[in-house]
């Protein structure tokens, strides 16, 4: 097996050159289980761990591999496990704020091509969170494309409703409709992934995401062994089953993470998110009399305009400013924990440098 099967390209691997030295080799992460890495190679998949010196140097949690990432590699044991000696940089990525309240970062996986957003049409469908979704995608630089699963659970009155609710808010991206009962949708999403790209799948826990892949699985291979699902509930909505996140091959050449659902979906450092997905806003705001306006009370407001005369969702601007606030103070409590860091870090090497007199 070449690299180029899972996924390394022409820019990445020119990264590699310049990063990986002599005795090091390129290899992509395609599992983590808190400090335990799985790489993958041109002969197969490895365990692996992470040098003294790397822990030393990573300031945060972005600085530690995550699946999808290419890191420079030292094999041992006639070739039957890795040192992980440096992190190749992503070309795109997917974060957000890490659960609860620690303001920082968390990764969830790199080197994305697309981001498949699924949402279920029965129990999960809802567009302020479809916008979530969508402003972490387009702030890794992924391109999405949104899978309604569970159709055969709803009218096509109802499916049709749901489209227009996404466009409404201003959403363009594909949207493809899916039952995991009747097939409908899984051979459009297969032919959608192509040779050596990396694709992942995004949505809450149980709205369908390891039954597709399954699908896709079984598509390739008949009778090959396929990820576990849980029961479904009387309401149609499943259950959690994936517990990491993992890199799979289809037999085309794809490449699809797997992982977890998420509960929460932080806003942090999401600026360029913002701008992106709500390009439509951005769009009017520049037509705005006065280039500092609130969108308040002033006159020749052109975001007050739209929403007067309809042309802007009410609920698609709320939810716009809803993301701006929390993601700008998060940013603010991010930016004075690094400051305390730092301060902190400054006084350690006083206090070394101080012991060593």
């Amino acid at each position: 097996m070449a690299l180029t099967e899972p996924g390394l390209d022409s820019q990445l691997q020119q990264q590699a050159g310049a990063l990986c030295g002599a005795g090091l080799h390129l290899a992509r992460v395609t599992a983590v289980d808190r400090d335990r890495y799985v790489v993958r190679n041109e002969a197969g998949e490895v365990p692996a761990e992470l040098t003294g010196k790397f822990l030393y140097a990573a300031a945060s949690a972005m600085d530690m591999p995550g699946v999808g990432d290419w890191v420079c590699v030292q094999y041992l044991d006639a070739e039957s496990h890795a040192i992980i000696h440096a992190l190749v940089p992503r070309r795109s990525f997917l974060r957000r704020k890490s659960p609860g309240k620690n303001v920082d970062f968390q990764l969830i996986a790199a080197n994305i091509d697309v981001a498949f957003i699924v949402q279920s049409c029965q129990f999960d469908f809802n567009v302020r969170r479809l916008e979530r979704y969508l402003v972490m995608v387009n702030e890794g630089r992924i391109a999405p494309v949104l899978l309604l699963t569970k159709t055969d659970l709803v009218s096509s009155a109802e499916l049709e409703h749901m489209r227009t609710a996404i466009r409404a808010a201003g959403i363009n991206a594909d949207i493809v409709p899916l039952s995991n009962v009747t097939g409908e949708g899984v051979s459009r999403v297969r032919a959608l992934m192509q040779p050596g790209k990396t694709y992942c799948l995004l949505g809450s826990s149980g709205v369908g995401k390891t039954t597709l892949i399954n699908q896709l699985l079984e598509q390739d291979a008949p009778g090959r062994d396929i990820l576990k699902t849980g029961a479904v509930s009387g309401t149609g909505e499943g259950r959690h089953t994936t517990t990491r996140r993992q890199l799979l091959m289809l037999a085309n050449g794809a490449l699809l993470i797997d992982m977890p659902g998420m509960r929460e979906l932080g806003m942090l450092g999401a600026e360029a998110g913002l701008n992106d997905s709500f390009d439509d806003i951005a769009e009017l705001a520049a037509h705005c009399r006065f280039s500092d306006c609130s969108h308040h009370n002033e006159a020749g407001c052109a975001i007050r305009e739209a929403l007067a005369n309809g042309t802007l969702d009410q609920a698609h601007y709320q939810g716009y400013l809803k993301l701006k606030a929390e993601a700008a103070f998060n940013e603010m409590s991010y930016q004075d924990k690094r400051k305390k860091d730092k301060a902190f870090g400054k006084r350690v090497k006083t206090v070394l440098k101080e012991r060593r007199k």
